[in-house]
C-alpha cells in the first residue's frame, strides 16, 4: 500500500514548475504525499498513511515561514546511508539544551518528529528530528502549499536531493544523482529587491535571526545586531533594505557575510520590526535576549519603545491577531502542572 506521487514528468520538465507546483497545491483540499511512502516505514511507526490532513492546513502561514528561516539556520536535512546501503532521510533542528522550548513549541504546532538529548557536559544540546515519512506526508507538502522555500544554498542543495529522491523512489545510496541531474524547485530572486518582495521573508527574517542573529551592547555602551552566516550577497543586501540602513556589509575571507547596525535609529527600526510588524515572535532563549536587549537599550536611551507600544498597539499589530492566538494556544497546551510557560510567545498588545 503506498501513496499515489504527486508529480508527473510534465510539471518537473516545465519552465513554469513553481507556479504548476502552486497550482496544484492551492487547488488541492488535502496536502497531497510525496513521492511513495514505504510500507516497511508504515509497519516501523505503528502507522497508517494519513488520509486527512485538513488540520495541517490550519497552521498558520507566519509559523510555516517562520519555520524555514530556522531551519536555514539551526537545521539541516540529513542524507546518510544505512549498514545495507540504503537511503535514510531526515529533517533534524538541533539547539542548545537549554533552548529545548523552542523545540517543544515546534513540536506541538506541527504535532511531528521527535526530540533527543544529549547531555555533554562540555556541549548540552538537543535535537527534533523528523522523519522521512513525515517530511513526504506533511511538511514539505506544506512548504509547497504556502509556496515557501530555503534561502541558504546548502539548505536548499538537500531540499532539492530529498525531493529527488522521493518523487523518483530512489532506495540505494549509491543510485543517488549527481548534482546536475537534480531540479531546482525554486528559483532564488536575483535582486535584493526580489528578496524583500517575497511574500514570507519577513517572518523568514524572524526564524533567522532565532538562528544566527544577535542582540548585545558592547562595552562602549552601543546597541548592537547582528546577522551573520555564510556569504550570500543579495540576502545580506536584503537585510539592509528591510532594516532601511546603508551600513555596509562585512565579509569574512569571502567565507562570511555580517549585517550589524548600532546607531539609535537603526535599533529603533529593528526593534519596530520584532516587536511591532505582526511577524510570528521570536522564541525560546533568542526571545529572553532580545527582550534583556531592549531593556538595555531602553535604559541608554535608545529608543522610545514604550510610545512606538501605544503607537502600534492598533491595525498593523492586529494583522497577525489570528496566528497569534493559535500560536498562543500551543503555549497553553504545554503547560505543565506548577511549573512556568515555556517562552514561545509574547504579546505587546
Amino acid at each position: 500500500m503506498s501513496a499515489i506521487p504527486w508529480v508527473g514528468q510534465d510539471i518537473v520538465e516545465s519552465k513554469n514548475i513553481t507556479e504548476h507546483i502552486s497550482t496544484l497545491m492551492y487547488t488541492s483540499s488535502i496536502l497531497p504525499t510525496i513521492g511513495n511512502v514505504s510500507v516497511h516505514a508504515l509497519k516501523k511507526g505503528n502507522k497508517n498513511i494519513r488520509l486527512n490532513k485538513e488540520e495541517y492546513l490550519s497552521i498558520p502561514s507566519t509559523f510555516i515561514y517562520f519555520l524555514v528561516g530556522l531551519i536555514d539556520g539551526d537545521g539541516y536535512i540529513q542524507i546518510s546511508r544505512t549498514t545495507k546501503g540504503f537511503i535514510v532521510i531526515k529533517l533534524i533542528i538541533s539547539v542548545h539544551l537549554e533552548d529545548i522550548s523552542s523545540l517543544e513549541y515546534i513540536q506541538s504546532v506541527l504535532k511531528l518528529g521527535k526530540i533527543t538529548l544529549n547531555k555533554d557536559h562540555k556541549s548540552p544540546s538537543c535535537k527534533l528530528i523528523i522523519n522521512k515519512t513525515d517530511l513526504q506526508e506533511v511538511l514539505f507538502p506544506l512548504f509547497l502549499y504556502h509556496n515557501v522555500f530555503f534561502l541558504t544554498n546548502t539548505r536548499r542543495d538537500q531540499f532539492d536531493l530529498a525531493m529527488f529522491i522521493m518523487k523518483e523512489d530512489i532506495k540505494i545510496y549509491d543510485k543517488l544523482p549527481v548534482k546536475q541531474e537534480i531540479t531546482t524547485l525554486f528559483i532564488l530572486p536575483e535582486t535584493a529587491s526580489d528578496y524583500v518582495n517575497l511574500p514570507f521573508f519577513k517572518n523568514w527574517i524572524v526564524g533567522f535571526t532565532n538562528s544566527e542573529g544577535s542582540f548585545f551592547v558592547k562595552k562602549k555602551n552601543d546597541g548592537c545586531f547582528q546577522l551573520k552566516q555564510r556569504t550570500h550577497v543579495l540576502l545580506f543586501e536584503a537585510f539592509k533594505l528591510i532594516f532601511n540602513t546603508n551600513r555596509k556589509i562585512d565579509n569574512e575571507n569571502n567565507l562570511y557575510n555580517q549585517f550589524s547596525v548600532s546607531s539609535k535609529s537603526d535599533v529603533q527600526t529593528v526593534i519596530n520590526f520584532f516587536s511591532f510588524s505582526g511577524l510570528h515572535p521570536l522564541i525560546g532563549r533568542k526571545l529572553i535576549e532580545y527582550l534583556t536587549w531592549v531593556e538595555k537599550v531602553k535604559a541608554l536611551g535608545y529608543c522610545d519603545y514604550d510610545n512606538e507600544t501605544k503607537k502600534n498597539n492598533s491595525t498593523k499589530t492586529k494583522k497577525a491577531t489570528k496566528n497569534n492566538t493559535i500560536i498562543h494556544s500551543q503555549l497553553s497546551n504545554n503547560l505543565k502542572p506548577g511549573g512556568q510557560p515555556p517562552l514561545y510567545f509574547y504579546n505587546l498588545s
